[in-house]
């Protein structure tokens, strides 16, 4: 069994780093969607939040019906594989609106939902001893699926932008059959019998589940809306700072791809001082970029503005396989994968708004000020999880 499980972890993070690279396969060719279809400039914002809308409504969804609880999750992962790596493709079709654009990615988002709760729900069938570490390098190959459409981006000319949107609807099918083809059951699956529509209030009745809860819904507020902005402040920095040349595919993908070492990092500190109390400290330290962006952003030198945005793309992901970890915990036993993906629900409905809100911001206030409005998230998760969460002291 130990044998098993050390060559079921790896291949579980392999086919999480693929699929869910289709996340921001739209926002790793922005600019090429904006100069090719003739998009407005928000379009950034509308995008993002279309595959995010598209996440929570398919979450709802699994979460009412409890499908990760009563299928095989590794069939559920295969099929929203495949269906998001259809959806993702046609955004290669030469006729598009921002209509036909929203629509596809609100789709691709919806097959998310199979994906990125399913396949933590997979490791907490297998992991029960350790699942913050696991859950670790699990959330870290989100993390480098999200930033790896920057990556393809930064080494093809402008004009095979759809490439990008090919190489990524590829790489998400091979995780799917990977995953369907040498991940089974675990042996921790306890598969609900029946449907439970009543599920999505049963898990919150649990204080410690509710704590640990809403400590994601705070992270999540700053999340989602840093990665997307990214780019943008790359962008807006560059435009202030004439002298300075960046390549801002590149760095994104570092920034955000530099996350998934912290996920590891944080899986492994989390076994000597308690999800908590890591999470607590990602929460202060992304807090505290918040508020310090205004004063970094107005330096003259691009090595500090790039260390500051790594260290911010460390801390304000390192606690988020804790939370999930704490979550799993918490949950009865039989809806653990629908308790997982019913957070996973609210928490990217929580990235609409705070996406939104940057976006509508975005237009009235000076770019370096924009983001102190994210600091909302770290300090009401710090709230929430000064209350009993469950997890280890």
């Amino acid at each position: 069994m130990i044998s098993r499980r050390k060559t079921i972890l790896p291949i579980i993070v392999l086919s999480q780093f693929a699929c869910t690279s289709l996340w921001f396969a739209s926002n790793g060719v922005m600019t090429n969607l904006v100069d090719t279809f003739q998009l407005d400039q928000n379009a950034v914002g509308s995008l993002t939040s279309a595959i995010q809308f598209g996440f929570i409504l398919g979450t709802l969804t699994f979460a009412i019906l409890t499908i990760a609880d009563r299928f095989s999750p590794s069939r559920v992962f295969f099929t929203c594989a495949i269906l998001g790596a259809l959806f993702n493709t046609g955004m290669i079709w030469s006729g598009h609106t921002i209509s036909t654009l929203l629509l596809l990615r609100f789709l691709t988002g919806f097959c998310l939902a199979g994906i990125y709760p399913v396949g933590m729900k997979i490791a907490a069938d297998y992991y029960q001893k350790g699942l913050g570490l696991s859950l670790g390098f699990l959330v870290g190959a989100l993390v480098l699926g999200t930033a790896f459409p920057h990556l393809i981006k930064s080494v093809i000319t402008t004009d095979l932008w759809r490439n990008v949107i090919i190489a990524t609807s590829g790489f998400a099918s091979f995780g799917g059959v990977v995953m369907l083809l040498f991940v089974p059951n675990g042996p921790y699956r306890q598969a609900a019998q029946k449907l439970e529509l009543n599920a999505f209030f049963k898990v919150f009745r649990v204080p410690t589940f509710r704590a640990a809860a809403f400590g994601y819904f705070g992270h999540m507020w700053e999340l989602y809306a840093f990665w997307a902005f990214v780019p943008v402040i790359l962008d807006s920095y560059i435009k202030v700072q004439p002298n300075v040349k960046l390549d801002v595919a590149l760095w994104s993908f570092v920034i955000i791809g530099s996350g998934s070492i912290a996920c590891v990092i944080g899986g492994y500190l989390s076994k000597s001082y308690g999800e908590k109390r890591i999470a607590s400290l990602a929460l202060i330290s992304s807090g505290l970029c918040c508020l310090l962006s205004p004063i970094v952003f107005s330096i003259s030198s691009s090595a500090v503005i790039l260390t500051f945005l790594i260290f911010w793309g460390l801390v304000v992901i390192a606690d988020s396989p804790l939370f999930s970890t704490m979550v799993a915990h918490n949950a009865e036993p039989k809806l653990k994968g629908t308790a997982l993906t019913i957070v996973n629900c609210i928490g990217f409905a929580i990235t609409i708004v705070s996406i939104l809100i940057l976006t509508i911001l975005s237009k009235y206030i000076n770019w370096q000020y924009l983001y102190l409005v994210l600091v909302i998230g770290p300090l009401l998760g710090l709230i929430a999880l000064s209350k009993k969460s469950g997890s280890t002291p």
